[in-house]
């Protein structure tokens, strides 16, 4: 294995640790500033839209896309420590289009959709002129298996009639959100696997309706936000079927593994920012006769955090190295290992900067708090860790055993 970056990517990371530097992470303030100050919440403040356009300028746009006519054609190894540099603040990848859920529906509709489904959807997502949500999870049963899916995507002439109750939709209360991808099921007697399907929905249908914004630790992530939504006989046409009847968990498979990986890279910026954070404290922050970084204890912290990203980060460039020549399908202990790993990681080097900072550490001031309810969501976003878990320790007990 060669983790030597390729010279497109050398290149592009200069430039992206320079967007970064100048207009990221000086416009971080103004961005929840006007938030603030907003009449709704749920509309992208103009910030975004001024990240946006110079992100766009310099060619730091649709970076995860491998499809070189449609994003920057990068391989996922490539493409790894961008992601990584993305992670670092909670507003660059939307500024570079590289935020999920939406890296995922387009990534959804690029090998899935048909021609008139990406005419319609794909390339407004691909300008970022609109946004969009994917709508798996349900209230009423375990969405971690995810043939419990409830939903019903009935036939009826020419249209389907969706009736569904979900929830955690990530990203359907933003104003920019024009579509909704939603799982569910056509034929509840088919096989267990050929049950699902995945539909395209216009948020704008009739019977829609958005129930309310889900907190996550007091945090309602807003203009993005997490949204209970109900569908009830929502219409609408059999063209908007991917891939057709009963291929839903075949599309989810295949959705999933970037989308994991992608969470495990951005996961690593996120605890390498943290780690700065703690050594700048430790540095400057003077108490028993001198500063904290004397302190053993605060040696021990700083070592653990450093010792544990690098794991975090070899595990997902082995897991990147084998999804580009191989796959999805072959790499899935790798995806799994990493997606139980990395959250993990983060969590740990959050809660230990934090602990640095003291009683700052759990206020706004220094975005600690946020970060780690963040990293504590991504244990459940795309499968929680027992799902994964369970992954790997299948995988194991079938090696040397015989068909």
């Amino acid at each position: 294995m060669d983790f030597a970056y390729s010279p497109r990517t050398t290149e592009l990371e200069e430039l992206l640790r320079t967007f970064m530097d100048d207009v990221v992470y000086p416009n971080e303030r103004a961005y929840i500033q006007q938030i603030a100050a907003a009449t709704n919440r749920w509309e992208s403040p103009p910030i975004m839209e001024k990240l946006k356009i110079e992100a766009k300028a310099l060619g730091l746009w649709n970076l995860f896309l491998p499809d070189s006519q449609l994003g920057a054609g990068l391989t996922n190894l490539e493409y790894a420590p961008l992601c990584e540099i993305l992670g670092r603040s909670p507003i660059a990848a939307e500024a570079c289009n590289c935020s999920a859920p939406d890296t995922g529906n387009m990534e959804t509709l690029v090998r899935y959709g048909s021609d008139e489904q990406k005419h319609q959807w794909l390339t407004p997502l691909l300008e970022g002129t609109i946004r969009s949500a994917y709508t798996m999870t349900e209230p009423e049963v375990a969405s971690s298996d995810a043939t419990n899916i409830s939903a019903r995507i009935e036939p009826d002439g020419d249209s389907y009639v969706i009736n569904a109750h979900k929830w955690w939709a990530s990203g359907a209360g933003n104003t920019q959100c024009k579509l909704l991808i939603l799982m569910g099921k056509t034929d509840s007697q088919a096989q267990k696997y050929q049950q699902q399907s995945m539909i395209l929905v216009p948020i704008d249908t009739p019977g829609i309706t958005l129930v309310r914004p889900l907190t996550v630790f007091g945090y309602d992530d807003a203009p993005h936000g997490h949204f209970e939504i109900t569908f009830a006989d929502v219409r609408v046409p059999k063209t908007n079927i991917l891939l057709g009847e009963g291929r839903g968990f075949e599309i989810a498979q295949g959705r999933l593994g970037p989308g994991r990986i992608h969470h495990c890279m951005r996961l690593i910026g996120l605890a390498e920012r943290s780690l700065e954070a703690m050594c700048t404290r430790a540095r400057t922050r003077i108490a028993f006769g001198g500063p904290l970084s004397d302190q053993g204890v605060v040696m021990e912290t700083i070592a653990n955090s450093r010792i544990e990203i690098e794991q975090a980060r070899l595990l997902t460039l082995k897991a990147a190295h084998m999804m580009d020549p191989v796959g999805n399908k072959i790499a899935r202990p790798e995806i799994a290992m990493i997606k139980v790993v990395a959250p993990t990681m983060a969590l740990n080097v959050i809660d230990r900067a934090i602990q640095l900072h003291g009683g700052a550490g759990i206020c706004s001031d220094f975005g600690l708090a946020a970060a780690w309810a963040h990293a504590r969501t991504m244990r459940l976003a795309d499968g929680p860790d027992e799902v994964h878990r369970r992954t790997v320790a299948r995988l194991e007990l079938r090696k040397g055993t015989t068909a």
